[in-house]
């Protein structure tokens, strides 16, 4: 298997749903609204998809200020493509894309694990909040 990496290819929101759903990480997105589907693609500003020959297999897809924080929303590999080092080579694809900006990211319940085995550091301070109302 010959794995080649794009910087920011040009994707479709199909293609973007697709490997997120092969990836599991559709369980954690809202795959039922395709517009908001599309805006997440839209607007995220650095991606890096991994294909075997012309099929989408991996994808990072996050945002950046280019200099002090990439914040990466997406780690997709399909699960058939799992445990070969995609997902790592697509962290560091990333990472060189502005290597200045430390790279950060919230990881999915299964993936927990992961990312210490690939030296990326644990922060105990991350807040977040889904609905205004949540703000006292």
């Amino acid at each position: 298997m010959v794995i080649s990496y794009k910087e920011n290819p040009s994707l479709s929101v199909e293609d973007f749903m697709e490997i997120l759903e092969k990836s599991t990480l559709g369980q954690r997105r809202p795959m039922q609204d395709v517009a908001a589907m599309q805006l997440m693609l839209d607007n995220a500003n650095v991606y890096v998809g991994a294909y075997d020959g012309e099929k989408l297999v991996g994808l990072a897809r996050g945002m950046t200020d280019f200099v002090f924080t990439t914040y990466l929303a997406d780690l997709a590999v399909d699960e058939a493509y799992q445990h070969h080092g995609i997902g790592k080579q697509l962290l560091k694809k990333v990472k060189n894309m502005h290597p200045r900006a430390k790279l950060i990211l919230l990881a999915a319940p299964a993936a927990q694990e992961y990312y210490p085995k690939i030296g990326m550091q644990k922060h105990d301070y991350c807040f977040f909040i889904i609905d205004v109302q949540e703000i006292q």
